[in-house]
């Protein structure tokens, strides 16, 4: 599946009953992000409402993959995008996804962007999903964050903060004062690996050695 950052398909009803019950971690991935884009619709309504502006946003877009070089990616996440990336992605893609992985540098794009579109859209982290802007597309090259930060999306703390609660139990953490504690003073933070500067090579070799088992069966 080949989709825009920001194309509207609700998480909610994304789901992998036959892998959910062989990876227990992957409905819990599945419910936070269903939960983040839950936040993210309601702060984009409340933003066109009280500023009476659009997201600009839109399918094809693709600016955000290109320039934005900061991009948290947590534990769970690398989990289910290495799951995704190595059982899911499509035939078509798989040989150049492998490719950019392999070569991928902090200075490229996004390595799983593929014509202009998200090849991991299912599974794109946490805060792909929730980077948003109003007013006017991006201009090639432009980061927003830095050259109107008033037009980035804002996104609801609640709905982020119920969000990593719900990833806790994949790092072991399932008491009640203590998920809160590693929330209120951000150590679910600590955990996060930048996208762009992870070795994806690792990742192209995982997709190699499985492709080459299939072909073997």
């Amino acid at each position: 599946m080949l989709l825009s950052c920001h194309t509207q398909v609700s998480s909610r009803n994304l789901r992998f009953p036959a892998e959910e019950s062989r990876f227990p971690w992957l409905s819990i991935l599945l419910d936070s992000y269903a939960i983040i884009d839950e936040g993210i619709s309601a702060a984009i309504v409340k933003e066109e409402i009280e500023r009476n502006i659009k997201l600009a946003c839109k399918e094809g877009c693709d600016i955000c993959c290109r320039v934005n070089k900061d991009i948290p990616v947590y534990p769970i996440e690398l989990v289910g995008i290495y799951w995704f990336s190595t059982e899911k992605a499509g035939q078509s893609i798989r040989e150049t996804l492998k490719k950019q992985l392999s070569s991928h540098t902090k200075s490229d794009p996004c390595p799983f962007l593929i014509n202009n579109s998200c090849s991991i859209y299912i599974v794109r982290p946490a805060s792909c999903r929730q980077f948003g802007v109003f007013n006017k597309p991006c201009a090639k090259g432009e980061d927003p964050y830095y050259t109107r930060r008033d037009d980035v999306l804002t996104p609801i703390g609640d709905y982020t903060k119920k969000a990593f609660l719900a990833t806790l139990p994949f790092y072991g953490i399932t008491d009640e004062k203590e998920k809160n504690h590693f929330i209120e003073n951000n150590l679910i933070h600590a955990q996060a690996v930048n996208l762009q500067a992870y070795d994806w090579k690792k990742l192209s070799k995982v997709m190699d050695d499985f492709d080459s088992k299939k072909s073997q069966t």
